[in-house]
């Protein structure tokens, strides 16, 4: 992937969604107007991460490459450099997959 002219504040990350099964296990083939937003993606950004109350910097769990779930309505859809992407805060990151 070139590289992304956005850098995340904070403890915000980029993600950009994953596409989800076209297919069901039967083999039916689902139209896009049917489809689910898939709620796996993968990081393509991270910010340096939060500050504590004592103001010194926490780094984030998550770095760019790693595969990670997310909730349904999480992050903000934005468009940068033509491609569709989410930003949202590292604590709506449900878990890292494998």
């Amino acid at each position: 992937m070139a590289k992304l002219k956005f850098r995340p504040l904070h403890d915000r990350i980029v993600v950009k969604r994953l596409d989800a099964e076209e297919k069901t296990a039967g083999g039916i083939i689902i139209p896009d107007s049917a489809k689910e937003k898939p709620s796996q993606g993968e990081v393509v950004a991270a910010g340096p991460g939060a500050r504590d109350e004592a103001g010194k910097l926490v780094p984030l769990d998550v770095k760019a490459g790693d595969k990670v779930l997310f909730g349904k309505w999480s992050g903000t859809e934005v468009k940068i450099d033509g491609q569709d992407l989410l930003i949202m805060k590292e604590s709506d990151v449900l878990g890292i997959v494998g």
